[in-house]
């Protein structure tokens, strides 16, 4: 009974794994850190991390302990310094050498092998030279990963490539030294005969060469994307201000942001950005928190307010005491929200991983069951050997190499043409599977920009003067809804005239001459205080614009209330035809907003979206992420500022808007660079269809293996047809790789 008390409190940590390859180790880890009793684990082999929860009674070193058991290593969260060190370098660049070094010795053997004019006297041993170094250092990390596996008792690709390299080098060195393969003047002749044959005399080395340096690309490109995946944090801290202007002793003193402390008053001026959380002691102003909110329309804020750091002053100068500095800001917390949805994503395990490891063990099986048959029948050791060898290296992946890179480059290729960035294989099988598509509001299903929408006018005013009054004193104006109607007025009317006597009220609105008249604009209270009244007709058009969630701003001049403005965020021209060709793919299209439900519902309305959610801070987006997948639903979000930032790292698909914050798109697994929310139905087409080619690509790599093994086992595959079955089976993936770029988005 006391052992289960103890076990109650549970604590988590999230430990650093090195020395996965694939993501079957994330899964051999996984397991093996859950066969502890009250341990729950998650392993993310893109983030390299365990997140994991534990029992108080258990130590953190016994977690280190089991990973290590399994052939890996973990660590403890490094210092923030420390951390900020080990980012500096690039983990890719080792694997970069390797490739770049493999790839110049082996185009020379694989040449020399396959092409019999180029083979001149000794032209072997040149091979055997160029070799040797691709498959002791370039192919290393193969070798070693495959020995990791060996003592744990598993078989991954690292186990397949790491043997069937070394059998064909090691068969190849053989048959140069002790064979026929080593005499001068001996050549590959291009033979197509099949006939049992004691093999000392073929030599393998372009398939060692070949293999290791296509493999090698495949892991360097891929590397290169799951580098990525920290990014989004990095991205979302640096939004923050760098230093801030505190006032000490009266005086304004500008300082690194690290410096300030919770109590400590700080001055922030138009256009800024708010250093950290905190309550507005002085001034009034409107804060545009749409990154943080979504919401749409600045917020108008006055003493007594909170504010929320790395949100934007659009309006006069602010007085804030800041509340929370630190990891204890809101940034801060969204931060740990992303990283947290990052590291619990559902794992997606490569299929070539998971056909290789019933693969690899059939593939050792027979090779031994060959060498066995073939002594116990009276044949040759030599001949034995040959057709145990012939085994491995037909089973060799080659084109299993190249089926998900080559793949993977064209489809990702023909995207960045296309405006769609595609960050890894792993994104690609999630689309697959993808139901239901989770929507942000601002900016992506609409501008994320105010702008004029409806005028309305009393009884014999002329619109064009409304707006050119209007619009006049609204352009001395810095709120983001002055902005929108002086923009209108612009286009609409064309030069301003200028305005005397300006002046703006806190929280109510502005007022000046403009052409001799004494001109108002702002809320109703403003025009009520010179007693100015609404005529029933513009109060009832103000009210049914205000219940859709739009903001409407009364204008009245000469002693009368003579028109409403109405400014919203607008619907993008191309979302209503988005969110239609969205459901034609199968999926429930979603709207997720902090905007306002009167707001929310009217867009919904006009892009044809059923379900709406709104009001939702940006915690409340990752749990209505989080419920629909509990529901059974595979969720794809689509967001574009960094209140969608976690959301977008826990849905099993995130589509982030190029146009928006570089969080957002770091968070996401597909970038659509343009603005234009139908570039998201363009991303999940060309992802299903680059993940159905990578499927093919793969179906007709083992096809291939699994053909040619019986040949083998049987003595029978000669070397030339050997090779020339490998390079058909090779140039076939290339070339239906290639079929990707002929495909067409909706908007091209």
């Amino acid at each position: 009974m006391s052992t289960e008390t103890a076990r109650v409190a549970d604590a988590e940590v999230e430990l650093a794994i090195t020395g996965m390859t694939c993501a079957s180790c994330a899964m051999r880890i996984e397991r093996k850190l859950n066969k502890l009793d009250g341990v729950t684990a998650t392993v993310n082999y893109a983030t390299e991390k365990a997140k994991v929860s534990y029992p108080s009674d258990i130590e953190p070193g016994l977690l280190i302990e089991q990973v290590e058991a399994a052939g890996y290593a973990a660590a403890l969260p490094a210092a923030e310094k420390e951390e900020a060190v080990a980012d500096e370098t690039d983990p890719t660049a080792p694997l970069r050498q390797r490739l770049i070094g493999s790839a110049v010795l082996s185009v020379p053997v694989i040449l020399l092998a396959m092409v019999p004019a180029l083979q001149f006297t000794y032209w072997q041993w040149i091979s055997l030279t160029l070799a040797a170094p691709v498959l002791v250092w370039a192919a290393w990390p193969f070798h070693k990963a495959a020995w990791a596996n060996l003592r744990h008792g598993a078989a991954t690709m690292d186990t397949l490539i790491s043997m069937g390299t070394l059998a064909a080098f090691l068969w190849s060195l053989y048959a140069l030294l002790f064979g026929t393969a080593g005499t001068p003047g001996m050549t590959h002749p291009f033979e197509l005969t099949v006939q049992r044959m004691a093999g000392d005399g073929n030599i393998y080395l372009e398939v060692a060469a070949g293999v290791t340096t296509f493999i090698l690309a495949g892991r360097y490109f891929e590397a290169r994307s799951k580098r990525r995946a920290g990014a989004a944090l990095r991205a979302l801290l640096e939004l923050g201000a760098k230093d801030v202007a505190v006032l000490r002793d009266g005086k304004e003193i500008r300082v690194p942001i690290g410096e300030l402390a919770v109590g400590e008053e700080f001055v922030v001026r138009p256009g800024e950005k708010i250093a950290t959380d905190g309550v507005i002691t002085e001034g009034a102003s409107a804060v545009d928190a749409s990154m943080l909110t979504g919401e749409s329309v600045p917020v108008e804020v006055v003493p007594g307010d909170t504010v929320a750091g790395a949100t934007v002053n659009a309006g006069g100068r602010l007085v804030v005491r800041a509340t929370r500095v630190g990891a204890d800001t809101q940034l801060a917390q969204m931060a740990k929200l992303v990283e947290a949805a990052q590291t619990g994503k559902a794992q997606v395990q490569r299929l070539a991983d998971r056909v290789s490891a019933v693969f690899v063990p059939i593939v050792i099986a027979l090779a031994v069951g060959t060498l066995m048959f073939w002594l116990g029948t009276g044949g040759s050791v030599a001949a034995a050997f040959t057709a145990a060898v012939a085994v491995l290296i037909i089973a060799c992946p080659c084109a299993l190499g190249l089926a998900t890179p080559t793949a993977l480059l064209v489809g990702t290729g023909r995207g960045a043409q296309l405006g769609i960035l595609i960050k890894g294989p792993e994104v690609l099988e999630s689309t697959r599977a993808v139901d239901t598509v989770v929507l942000d509001k601002t900016g992506t299903v609409t501008t994320g920009q105010m702008s004029l929408v409806a005028v309305h006018v009393a009884d014999g005013v002329d619109e064009e003067t409304t707006l050119r009054l209007a619009g006049a004193l609204e352009n001395a104006s810095e709120h983001p809804i002055a902005q929108a109607i002086a923009r209108a007025a612009r286009e609409r009317t064309g030069e301003l005239p200028a305005v005397e006597e300006f002046a703006s009220l806190e929280g109510l609105g502005v007022q000046g001459i403009v052409d001799g008249s004494a001109v108002l604009v702002g809320r109703n209270a403003l025009l009520e205080q010179w007693s100015h009244h609404l005529t029933p007709e513009l109060a009832k058009a103000k009210a049914a614009e205000e219940q859709l969630g739009r903001t409407a701003v009364v204008v009245g001049w000469d002693g009368e209330a003579r028109a409403v403005l109405v400014v919203a965020d607008t619907v993008k021209p191309s979302s209503a035809e988005a969110i239609s060709r969205l459901r034609e793919l199968g999926l429930t299209p979603v709207l997720l907003t902090g905007d306002n439900e009167a707001v929310a519902r009217a867009v919904a309305a006009e892009v044809g979206i059923g379900t709406v959610i709104a009001e939702v801070l940006p915690k409340d987006k990752v749990d209505v992420v989080k419920r629909l997948q509990g529901e059974g639903k595979v969720v794809a979000m689509v967001g574009d500022g960094v209140n969608d930032a976690a959301a977008l790292a826990q849905a099993d698909l995130g589509l982030a808007m190029g146009t928006g914050t570089d969080v957002a798109i770091e968070a996401g697994d597909l970038t659509l660079v343009r603005g234009d929310l139908r570039a998201a139905v363009d991303a999940i087409r060309l992802s299903r269809r680059t993940l159905r080619t990578i499927k093919g690509n793969l179906f007709w790599a083992f096809a291939y293996n699994v053909g040619a093994l019986p040949l083998a086992a049987a003595g029978l595959l000669n070397p030339m047809i050997a090779g020339a079955a490998m390079a058909f089976s090779s140039v076939f993936v290339v070339f239906n790789s290639l079929r990707l770029r002929g495909f067409r988005g909706i908007t091209a």
